[in-house]
């Protein structure tokens, strides 16, 4: 275990936004150990405080599903994959056809916009807080590194199984929205797995070294390139699918169990490699 890479939000931090002592703990001794640690995630560079504040993580994080990477040190975009513009509204066009009634928003690396109805009763504040209205009008260049769809009345797989096959060849789209049916795009070939891949090649670090943990759709492709890729039990059927190691829930620490044990065995080895 050289490099440790883990997901966010229903991996190590729970759904009452705190990530638990125990899983700090394990994810500090792996740093103590020499291993690296690489948090990657759907989220964008603007909502990484749970990392800085609660492990005090100043590394390197891979946000946006692959589509950006950012410093939590330097505080600055270190590198991004954009979707064209053309690109963008093209999309929406496609899946507008499939169902009308869906709503979009997008993610620069700057800030969040979105069109008006985007914003649910619950969080009509987000209309005092970023720019809104036609994203033709508000996204004037190729800066979109994440662009939402969303819509009522059916389920995310429900959603992405009618939508992907009309839009695959133009984006990269998969979802992880626990309590909304929300698609998320990214440039076409990117998503975890692959800017996860491009970081760990450039510290030197084969796959086989590498454990990862997910636990929604998102993070299949990451769960199926580590050489050890660990489905929280508490996540998605699919991110279960998608790997015979299963971690426990994350009510359970599951990242810390697993981490607690490979450090432990890493000690073993050490201890037993020493002058007799």
């Amino acid at each position: 275990m050289r490099l440790v890479a883990s997901d966010i939000d229903g991996t190590i931090l729970g759904r009452d936004g705190r990530i638990t002592p125990r899983t700090v703990r394990a994810l500090h001794a792996c740093e103590e150990a020499g291993v690296e640690l690489v948090f990657v995630t759907g989220r964008p560079a603007r909502w990484l405080t749970p990392l800085s504040e609660q492990l005090g993580h100043a590394g390197t994080v891979i946000c946006s599903n692959g589509a950006l990477v950012y410093s939590l040190e330097t505080m600055s975009v270190v590198s991004s994959e954009a979707i064209r513009r053309d690109t963008m509204l093209e999309v929406r066009e496609i899946v507008r056809g499939l169902f009308p009634e869906t709503v979009f928003a997008v993610e620069t690396p700057v800030e969040f916009v979105m069109e008006t109805a985007f914003a649910e009763p619950r969080h009509q504040r987000l209309l005092e807080e970023v720019r809104h209205g036609d994203l033709a009008e508000l996204v004037q260049g190729d800066e979109v590194v994440k662009f939402m769809a969303k819509i009522e009345g059916i389920t995310a797989e429900d959603y992405l199984r009618v939508v992907a096959p009309h839009v695959s060849h133009l984006v990269s789209v998969t979802h992880s929205a626990i309590d909304m049916t929300m698609l998320e795009m990214a440039p076409i070939g990117v998503n975890k797995a692959v800017t996860l891949a491009e970081y760990a090649h450039a510290l030197g670090i084969a796959p086989a070294d590498v454990v990862a943990f997910g636990d929604m759709p998102n993070d299949v492709e990451m769960l199926a390139w580590a050489g050890e890729g660990y489905a929280m039990q508490s996540g998605h059927p699919d991110a279960l699918a998608a790997t015979e190691l299963h971690a426990p829930g994350i009510e359970d620490d599951g990242v810390a169990q697993v981490l607690e044990r490979k450090l432990a065995g890493i000690g073993r080895t050490a201890v037993g490699s020493g002058p007799a």
